[in-house]
């Protein structure tokens, strides 16, 4: 029986799971935000009028929530484009689930212009390079 997909779409499948292993580890800093700024379940974000760390709070939420909203067109786009070019398909994804990581820790400073240093522009390089 043939491959349909290439030895090198394993590359592809290896980034999958390291953006998936990324969002556990950005879900672990959410809880750990929740019970160091005493948010808790089933409150998805704290109230300013609450909670003086509020903002905080909910700048580590918002990134981790803002991956998982990107998670689903990052898979489509990773999986379909690696069929014919997995090489630069992984490498892209990449250096895609790189810059959610600075994302996502310059989101969580609390200060939500973080999100746009580095982080931002590497991600926007990434993301139209692999619709691309």
């Amino acid at each position: 029986m043939e491959m349909i997909m290439g030895k090198e779409y394993g590359y592809v499948a290896i980034v999958v799971v390291v953006y998936c292993c990324l969002n556990m580890w950005m879900g672990f800093q959410v809880v750990k935000a929740r019970k160091k700024y005493k948010v808790n379940f089933p409150n998805l974000y704290a109230l300013e009028s609450e909670n003086k760390n509020a903002k905080i709070f909910n700048c580590v939420q918002r990134g981790h929530q803002n991956s998982l909203e990107m998670m689903p067109v990052f898979f489509i786009l990773i999986v379909l484009g690696g069929m014919g070019h997995p090489c630069v398909s992984a490498a892209l994804g990449l250096f895609y689930t790189v810059t959610r990581y600075f994302y996502f820790t310059g989101y969580s400073t609390g200060d939500p212009q973080n999100r746009l240093t580095i982080g931002y522009f590497i991600f926007s390089i990434s993301f139209l390079a692999i619709c691309l």
